[in-house]
């Protein structure tokens, strides 16, 4: 069972029982919980934690848990926030692209389904596969490190900066990246410091949506470039600079979110001539670089190994290899761009926090790092042989037309016609979330789709299980 699972059905048993005791009565002690429910300590101490939020119990240290006096329900008077939607809206007519922020595409991966629901639309790998014992051993080395609390350097610590440079490669060194609050931090400052607002950003299509977001959230105007199984269309991509006057193209050749789709070798000097020819930068996200499968073979090099005029603008993460809240990552650049994009994220973050740096640094030169990526790899290939096969033997009407050899998801085409929505919301009653394609397009889709993550359940069985449900819910649907 999950954590966050044991812990809301603990909480929910304690409420349930609240009424048993009067009014600053008090609770059975932690251990005494601890053996009726037989869950760990932790789980006890979220489960009263939440009581505690709610105003239900009183913590009172080195007395005990006791219940709270019950909140007053006389009416209250709601406030008037009519104003603000003249605030939220004012100059929008000036501008060229008005900005919105629409974070539903994120949500959808980062907001935790009810319990009992099958997560087949994560961005994170399962808590089963991230490697606990080796960063909670990387945190406590980090916390006696002398100075480990002090403030950083601005561009982060020297030593993890020389890493990032040698793990990218191409001669970049340590004066040439910046250690930045993980991969969407990192990208959020790219588009801030190439793209004003209501320029264009050519991005691949379908593209991730939380650079969607980003683009729209900065007045951007994001412009589809089509992909195919090879990666973006060097021709189409050619057409679009020309046509927009655009000076970005945000794009991740490796892994590809969310078709997996590997950049050709054919095509990677090509995107790099022409963005150089139209005066443009390449953002590369790599983001899935140590998510490679066992049977990926050998890794073409970064677009930015191989870029000695300082086109390419690279960005790399820790975060997807190890835990949401390893929040690391780095940008890379070559010339001015890079004092730009510094200048950036030192008004939007000073810096990432120094305790942070020492155990991602401990981590990464940590013997227990290459096993970890090494079970990871193994881990991944046969869970996205175990869901492809299932989707093939219940699931016929999907079509897979990719099955990567990097990445944590498989892209899916529904059956022309389909009501993407409603197999969504379907799936969703059935007991397993899925992410909708529509918010990975910018413009019209050419087809419903749904993408199914592999990576953030707690095994194969899940997964099995999942298109199970997957396959009850297409029965249940009209026509």
């Amino acid at each position: 069972m999950y954590e966050r699972s044991s812990v809301a059905e603990l909480a929910e048993s304690l409420r349930s029982e609240l009424n048993r005791y009067s009014v600053g009565g008090k609770l059975p002690s932690s251990r005494a919980l601890v053996e009726r429910y037989r869950v760990s300590p932790v789980t006890v101490s979220r489960a009263l934690a939440r009581l505690a939020a709610e105003g239900l119990v009183v913590t009172r240290p080195g007395a005990g848990v006791f219940r709270a006096e019950p909140r007053r329900s006389g009416p209250e008077q709601a406030g008037d926030t009519s104003w603000q939607e003249v605030a939220l809206s004012a100059g929008a007519a000036e501008e060229t692209v008005p900005r919105s922020v629409d974070a539903s595409g994120v949500l959808v991966s980062l907001t935790a389904p009810p319990t009992g629901v099958i997560e087949l639309n994560g961005g994170y790998l399962h808590t089963s596969l991230q490697p606990e014992r080796a960063m909670a051993a990387a945190l406590a080395r980090a916390g006696r490190r002398p100075g480990a609390w002090g403030r950083p350097p601005m561009e982060g610590l020297t030593e993890l900066r020389d890493w990032f440079a040698r793990e990218i490669g191409g001669g970049l060194t340590a004066a040439d990246v910046l250690v930045t609050a993980g991969g969407q931090s990192a990208l959020t400052t790219a588009l801030r410091a190439l793209a004003p607002p209501g320029a264009p950003v050519l991005v691949e299509s379908p593209t991730y949506p939380g650079l969607l977001a980003i683009a729209r959230a900065s007045g951007c105007r994001p412009v589809p470039v089509p992909a195919d199984a090879e990666g973006v269309r060097p021709e189409l991509l050619a057409a679009a600079f020309e046509a927009t006057g655009a000076r970005v193209f945000v794009c991740q050749p490796l892994f590809q979110n969310p078709t997996g789709a590997v950049l050709s070798a054919g095509r990677r000097a090509e995107v790099r001539r022409i963005a150089r020819a139209a005066g443009a930068f390449v953002v590369e996200d790599d983001y899935a670089r140590s998510l490679a499968h066992e049977d990926a073979g050998q890794l073409p090099a970064p677009l930015a190994a191989d870029d000695p005029d300082g086109v390419v603008v690279h960005v790399r993460s820790l975060t997807k290899a190890t835990s949401p809240s390893l929040r690391v990552g780095a940008l890379s650049a070559r010339g001015p761009v890079l004092d730009r994009l510094r200048a950036i994220q030192v008004v939007d973050s000073f810096f990432v926090p120094r305790p942070l740096q020492e155990a991602a640094l401990e981590l990464v030169g940590a013997p227990a790092w290459p096993r970890h990526l090494r079970a990871v790899a193994a881990e991944l290939r046969h869970r996205r042989e175990v869901l492809a096969g299932a989707v093939r033997s219940a699931l016929p009407g999907l079509t897979l037309p990719h099955l990567p050899s990097g990445g944590y998801q498989l892209w899916a085409r529904l059956p022309e016609g389909s009501d993407e929505a409603g197999f969504v919301a379907a799936a969703l009653r059935a007991g397993v979330a899925v992410a909708p394609g529509r918010p990975y397009f910018c413009a019209e889709p050419p087809g419903p789709h749904v993408r199914l993550s592999f990576a953030g359940v707690a095994g194969p069985a899940e997964l099995t299980e999942g298109v199970r449900r997957l396959a009850s819910a297409v029965a249940s649907l009209p026509g």
